[in-house]
């Protein structure tokens, strides 16, 4: 599928991010299905706690417009505390359905310890309420730590190719025809304000 652009949007500060890294090989995965990747590491974007009050505040328009021009979308985050990140969720906070609505979206979360399920689930919820569609395929790493060589190639091949194949759906089922929108986006009224 040519001319399918993704990007992927990481949701961790770390400097040695293992979900930065999880997401570098979902994007080969999406050189190898034809499309072009983009990385969008939030630590290069100025984003202050969404204050909703104000309708754009420090790189907050760049951001989303680097979202809505992207045919698919990949959200990658650590989980904590159960769920996924602060930062991924603030990112999130400052897009809508201008950014989201009949967009695919892939998700790729990574942990610790266990699988980082509830993360996913979360996400999940997150992207229906905006009416995007969700790629059913996910990816999920555990115990992040071991999972990494220290060339940062992934240890276990199973697991590589979980990620891999995330990015290649993302350019597969970027132009899918869009289903109705769901109960979920039409209860979303904090997304209309």
């Amino acid at each position: 599928m040519p001319d399918v652009h993704v990007v992927a949007l990481c949701g961790s500060l770390r400097d040695r991010s293992y979900t930065r890294l999880a997401l570098e090989h979902a994007l080969r995965g999406v050189e190898a299905a034809g499309g072009t990747g983009e990385l969008v590491d939030l630590r290069e974007y100025d984003l202050p706690m969404l204050d909703a009050d104000h309708d754009e505040q420090g790189d907050s328009a760049a951001l989303k417009q680097v979202v809505r021009e992207a045919d698919a979308v990949l959200l990658g985050t650590p989980m904590y505390h159960g769920s996924y990140s602060g930062v991924l969720k603030n990112a999130l906070d400052y897009c809508g359905f201008d950014e989201f609505d009949g967009e695919t979206v892939g998700l790729l979360a990574v942990a610790g310890g266990s699988f980082p399920v509830t993360a996913l689930e979360h996400l999940r919820s997150v992207c229906r309420s905006l009416n995007a569609w969700v790629i059913p395929h996910q990816a999920a790493i555990p115990r992040a730590h071991s999972a990494f060589d220290d060339d940062g190639a992934f240890r276990d091949e199973g697991v590589e190719e979980r990620v891999l194949t995330l990015g290649r759906r993302a350019v597969g089922f970027a132009n899918i025809e869009q289903d109705p929108a769901t109960f979920e986006s039409a209860q979303n009224e904090g997304a209309k304000n």
